[in-house]
């Protein structure tokens, strides 16, 4: 895997990236030209996508695939996007959660189930993003640091379009994460130490390797913004409006940022009436610097070392944490974390209400709703959407020791009517 391209210092020029016109400071606001940069020249503030957007209407994104594709004009991607290979995720279901509703004590309820996605998590959102974009800035390697759901779509999106992969995990990692990401073939490498620890050597190694593209690295201003196609989604599943209130799991906090920043757009282009809406945040006590920071009034987030079974959540050190409590608190939402023993139990309360498994991050997601509901903070009257980015088949080790069969029985009807109490 030698470098045969200065892929870091790709600009503008020569650029297909669809409506994306330059990379701008989230600090400072200076721009710089579109290129394989995450770091502001001037002040090194995270830099993220600015735009000029083209007509974009209601009509044509309809027309467009059954994948995120759709979005194609809203993306840092070129317009033939769908015409290179890729795992084209996206337009997951949408589902009216009734009994779940009933159960948590609010009158509407969605789920918007993430779990249909190829390697089942929303982590395939971003990547294709990142791969559009990463193939236009000349990388010829995907690669990453990863919780392990990254992992898996990396390694499934390099397999898809023909690239070699380099996936860093911890070696802690779930090993049904660790296998679904090994059968893609790729270079797994485990390393000793947690997520902030593997984040690290992959920052140093993207510096050394200038054609290997870590998503959330070198090209993580546009690899981020394939979370705004989760809020795009909901938006025009709930027939082009915004619902009141939304809750998402907070690992480094760019899933609900780009979330609000997508209700934000559809606002601003007429594809929704930009009614008011509320964003709260979800994290496992294990790992909760930002729910941390917002209880306590404050806008530096502490890094703290993560102890959770939420293994997709434990990033002590999270990048966007201070743009989430900014989101949170511009919209009047709240972060709210919740025990081991409450995510197993939001997983379980999912699980037998809605018949979806959720991993780990969907039993933060579903815990941390019930709680913010019972503290008076969700409105119970109003239209809200849980994210589910997760599926349960990823950490059957969360639940493997709470859930089982209610009895092993000799084979007769008398046995099976006596379990069952008839």
């Amino acid at each position: 895997m030698t470098s045969t391209v200065d892929a870091q210092t790709a600009t503008t020029a020569g650029l297909d990236l669809g409506p994306a016109r330059a990379l701008s400071c989230r600090e400072c606001g200076h721009q710089t030209p579109l290129a394989a940069e995450f770091a502001c020249p001037e002040c090194f503030g995270p830099l993220e996508v600015a735009y000029d957007f083209g007509a974009v209407t209601r009509e044509s994104i309809e027309a467009g695939p059954r994948s995120i594709w759709r979005y194609r004009g809203l993306l840092p991607v070129p317009s033939d996007v769908q015409d290179h290979p890729n795992t084209d995720p996206g337009l997951t279901r949408l589902v009216k959660a009734d009994r779940l509703a009933a159960a948590l004590g609010v009158k509407s309820l969605w789920v918007k189930d993430d779990t249909g996605n190829p390697t089942h998590s929303f982590k395939d959102r971003v990547v294709a993003v990142a791969l559009a974009a990463a193939r236009q800035l000349g990388f010829t390697v995907l690669a990453c640091p990863s919780t392990g759901n990254l992992a898996n779509a990396v390694a499934a999106a390099a397999a898809r379009a023909g690239w070699e992969s380099v996936v860093l995990i911890p070696s802690s990692l779930e090993k049904a994460k660790i296998l679904t990401s090994a059968v893609y073939d790729g270079a797994l490498i485990a390393v000793d130490g947690n997520y902030d620890d593997v984040n690290r050597l992959a920052t140093e190694l993207a510096a050394e390797h200038e054609d290997w593209a870590f998503v959330n690295v070198n090209v993580r201003p546009y690899y981020a913004e394939g979370s705004k196609t989760l809020g795009y989604e909901v938006a025009e599943q709930l027939g082009w409006r915004l619902p009141d209130q939304v809750v998402v799991p907070i690992a480094s906090g760019s899933q609900l940022t780009k979330v609000d920043k997508a209700f934000r757009e559809l606002g601003e282009l007429g594809l929704v009436e930009a009614t008011p809406y509320r964003v709260f945040g979800a994290q496992a006590t294990g790992c909760s610097p930002v729910s941390a920071a917002y209880k306590s009034g404050h806008d530096v987030v502490q890094p703290v070392k993560p102890d959770t079974i939420a293994r997709s959540l434990a990033i002590g050190a999270p990048a966007d944490g201070p743009y989430v409590l900014d989101a949170v608190r511009r919209t009047g939402g709240a972060i709210e974390d919740v025990t081991d023993a409450e995510v197993v139990e939001g997983i379980r309360l999912l699980a037998r209400t809605e018949g979806i498994f959720a991993e780990t991050a969907g039993g933060v997601t579903v815990a941390t709703a019930k709680k913010l509901i019972e503290a008076g903070k969700i409105d119970p009257d109003a239209e809200t959407v849980l994210l589910i980015t997760g599926d349960g088949l990823k950490t059957l080790d969360a639940v493997q020791d709470h859930i089982g069969p209610r009895a092993t029985i000799k084979p007769s009807a008398a046995a099976v009517n006596e379990v069952l109490g008839f």
